[in-house]
């Protein structure tokens, strides 16, 4: 892959790539029961939350540069995952024992929470009995997306932004005036503080003691402090949730912001899993079909292209050659100029 290539393409390659190298599991290969053995689903998803962090530190190494080392067995997870981002080849190596209880908090919090998009992504595929490693690989995609689990990384871009203390009051005043948007605050669950961002609050104040504390977390207090003094936010039921706070701890360990979503990728594969698990015994189980509730026209009757510019020109008051459904025409690059200015170029 290229060098620069996002982590979570990275990710999303590894896991589509296993569902390759485990035929024997493969419902399309091996038949549809095959999971209904509880060893064998015991098997992959052993193999799934074993492998997701050392995809991860591939990833992480592929920008660097650098060799990820070999998973160490006699580690915890967490501290498993440092050791193959940190060792440089050294097996004597031991992350610092703080900063690993701290990312295992961090893992714990995220590793499951309810029906979101990501996991009904997981479940949609897997009731068509497709392989797990695919149905998690399409749970990873949903995820991917800056809504679900980019919303970290936005919160510090937002904080980036804010700067001070002092511009906090303009810039409620422009989440207000809907000029700014509040990242980090609201959840579709919890009508009040999400329980998990008062721990990872503690877990921050824990990285900074060896970090150094990160200057932008007295900026994350002070709006959270304004907005929860605000009637406009109370009132509507916004509180800091598992976003808001997450992001610091992971800049103040040196993560890259490209990289957060895959930190968040590397717990919730225990959530998928369980959710699969669920699925295969659930014996009302059927493939997932929703509903679509279609409200265009009815009945319309073939017309031949051109016709149909026309149509479209007119009810939007515009020349056909102007019609929204025209395809764009992307004028030729550069490079391809240069190409077909040789000879023999076809």
């Amino acid at each position: 892959m290229p060098h620069d290539a996002h982590p979570m393409a990275i990710i999303l390659t590894g896991l589509c790539a296993l569902s390759g190298c485990h035929p024997e599991q493969n419902p399309a290969l091996a038949g549809q029961h095959v999971y209904k053995l509880r060893e064998v689903q015991d098997q992959q998803i052993a193999r799934l939350i074993g492998k997701i962090s050392t995809l991860a530190a591939l990833a992480y190494h592929k920008r660097t540069g650098r060799t990820a080392d070999r998973p160490h067995q006699r580690l915890g997870f967490a501290e498993n995952f440092l050791y193959m981002l940190d060792a440089n080849g050294s097996p004597t190596y031991r992350p610092n024992p703080r900063l690993a209880r701290a990312l295992e908090i961090m893992f714990i919090l995220h590793q499951e929470h309810e029906m979101n998009c990501s996991t009904a992504a997981a479940r949609h595929l897997a009731s068509s009995g497709v392989d797990v490693y695919t149905a998690v690989a399409g749970a990873v995609g949903a995820l991917y997306g800056p809504l679900h689990g980019g919303a970290n990384e936005a919160v510090l871009r937002m904080l980036e932004r804010i700067g001070t203390v002092e511009n906090i009051p303009s810039f409620i005043a422009g989440v207000k005036a809907k000029r700014e948007k509040l990242f980090g605050f609201g959840h579709r669950v919890y009508k009040n503080f999400d329980p998990r961002a008062k721990i990872i609050r503690g877990v921050a104040e824990d990285v900074f003691k060896i970090a150094g504390r990160d200057p932008l977390i007295e900026v994350a207090i002070a709006l959270q402090d304004a907005a929860l003094s605000d009637e406009y936010f109370v009132s509507r039921k916004l509180y800091p949730n598992v976003d808001f706070y997450s992001g610091l701890v992971y800049r103040a360990m040196g993560f890259p912001p490209q990289f957060f979503t895959v930190l968040f990728a590397i717990p919730r594969i225990v959530g998928y899993c369980a959710h699969w698990r669920e699925s295969l015994a659930d014996p009302d189980t059927k493939i997932i079909r929703p509903q679509q509730d279609y409200r265009g026209v009815w009945l319309r009757h073939y017309q031949p292209l051109q016709q149909r510019q026309q149509g479209a020109a007119e009810a939007a008051g515009t020349k056909p050659s102007q019609a929204a459904d025209k395809p764009v025409v992307k004028p030729p690059g550069n490079a391809y100029r240069r190409r077909v200015a040789g000879q023999n170029w076809m």
